[in-house]
């Protein structure tokens, strides 16, 4: 008997996945309204320090208290623990509490961006710049020419703190990193990419004029921009030593397109997957485990450091919570399972060749798994179970979340890495599940609103089923 085609087909073939035709004008509009809130964020958190300052600010309008050890929570109780003021945790207190491990969702809040060396004010030629040292993977030249803010902290000799934010209001100056105009810039463009801007040419124009004095000194315009700071922050040159300070685009958040359905803005990396993970813990009741949300540093520049995700804050944080339960602690990790909320590339048309279009992500078709990250054969990355991608893909289905699938671009093209790795060493099982974003890494990245609001409710599904 022959087989009917159609009906096999029907029967054994993924069916091509037809995204954001798929979901009504009401979901869309829920979509668009959920956007709202994270723009804000977004434009709240160019910076770890300031973004765990925000999540702060939602977690204790929402009834989240700050954790004390020893404590015995109850279900439904509502915490957050903040690890130097660059990383966060919020977690809900399940009915089981921890005995059958947590339920944790993931996500960095450093992007990259262009930090100062530690004697960073010179003069030179009658203009005052900043040295600089990258942070993170960058196409140099997209930095030159933009307006950029400067974020941080400095720590005065006295141990004073103090948080510089200047260029995010339009009344305040911004600055810049020049570029050589074309007429002078034949034998630039001769260079390959990587070395039309070099590293220590991103030097940041930060003043012009010369302090007006009486006496004849040198370097009166370094003085000049050393003293407005004096003035503002009561800090001095030496104190540049023991600060943290950067500068991101001073640019706000912006719709992109007719349609207004994408978001583009500085930091979709990773914080377009950090405001939906935070968003589901503040939505979260009373779950069966304990359900965390956890925002860590470092992601960009390999995930060391005490605020990173290789820093055991994270593991002693439950093994915390199931001490007071009174259970051992690496049991409740090795129980746990994760969301490791982070992008992905989506497929552009205009790149194609650097992708795989059969395993890429799209734009406007929902969040995407990726099973593993790393470079060429797979270097660097955890690989999710077949069986835990068999859980996490029923969950999705079954609470009709718009998902898909996907790789970071071709074999042997390129490749990355996430902090699912890192969770993967503590024995849990995990699996990358976030947002596609267009130009990851630029000073303006796009993503879709839709994708964002289905991030979301998989976080949100994750922890309440």
């Amino acid at each position: 008997m022959e087989n009917n085609a159609k009906e096999l087909k029907e029967q054994i073939l993924m069916k091509s996945k037809k995204g954001i035709s798929t979901l009504t004008q009401e979901e869309i509009a829920k979509a668009d309204e959920f956007c709202e809130g994270y723009k804000e964020f977004l434009d709240n958190s160019p910076v770890e320090r300031e973004a765990v300052k925000y999540t702060l600010k939602l977690a204790k309008e929402n009834g989240f208290v700050e954790f004390e050890q020893d404590k015995q929570y109850q279900a439904g109780d509502r915490i957050y623990y903040i690890n130097r003021d660059k990383a966060i945790a919020l977690a809900v207190i399940g009915k089981n509490g921890v005995k059958n491990g947590t339920r944790l969702s993931i996500a960095h809040i450093d992007s990259p961006r262009i930090d100062l060396k530690p004697n960073p004010l010179y003069e030179e030629s009658s203009l005052a710049l900043f040295k600089t040292h990258y942070y993170g993977g960058i196409k140099k030249y997209q930095w030159t020419v933009i307006p950029l803010a400067l974020h941080g902290t400095v720590v005065k000799l006295d141990g004073t703190k103090v948080d510089i934010c200047i260029g995010v209001d339009e009344k305040d100056p911004c600055f810049c990193i020049t570029d050589l105009l074309p007429h002078l810039a034949q034998e630039q463009a001769q260079k390959k990419m990587g070395k039309i801007i070099e590293a220590e040419n991103l030097n940041v124009l930060v003043g012009s004029r010369p302090l007006p004095c009486d006496d004849e000194e040198s370097e009166l315009v370094k003085l000049n921009v050393m003293n407005i700071l004096n003035q503002k922050y009561g800090i001095v040159e030496g104190d540049f030593l023991s600060a943290e300070l950067c500068l991101v685009p001073a640019y706000k958040t912006r719709d992109v397109g007719f349609d207004r359905s994408l978001i583009g803005g500085y930091g979709h990396d990773d914080k377009v997957c950090a405001y939906p993970a935070v968003m589901a813990a503040i939505n979260t009741d009373v779950p069966d485990c304990t359900c965390i949300t956890y925002l860590c540093d470092k992601e960009e520049t390999g995930s060391d450091g005490n605020t990173g995700m290789q820093s055991d804050f994270l593991r002693f944080f439950i093994y915390d919570l199931a001490k007071a339960e009174g259970i051992e602690g690496y049991r409740a990790l090795s129980l746990s399972k994760c969301l490791s909320a982070d992008v992905n590339a989506a497929f552009d048309p205009t790149y194609a060749s650097a992708y795989e279009p059969k395993n890429s992500s799209f734009i406007n078709n929902g969040v995407i798994i990726t099973k593993y990250t790393g470079s060429g054969g797979k270097g660097g990355t955890s690989d999710a179970s077949a069986e835990y991608m068999g859980e996490i893909r029923t969950m999705l289905e079954k609470n009709n979340i718009l998902w898909q699938t996907g790789e970071l671009g071709r074999v042997d093209l390129g490749g990355g890495g996430t902090i699912a790795k890192y969770v993967a060493n503590m024995n849990v099982e995990v699996v990358d599940l976030g947002v596609p974003v267009l130009s990851m890494h630029a000073p303006f990245e796009l993503i879709s609103k839709v994708d964002v609001y289905e991030a979301y409710r998989a976080f949100h599904a994750f922890f309440t089923t």
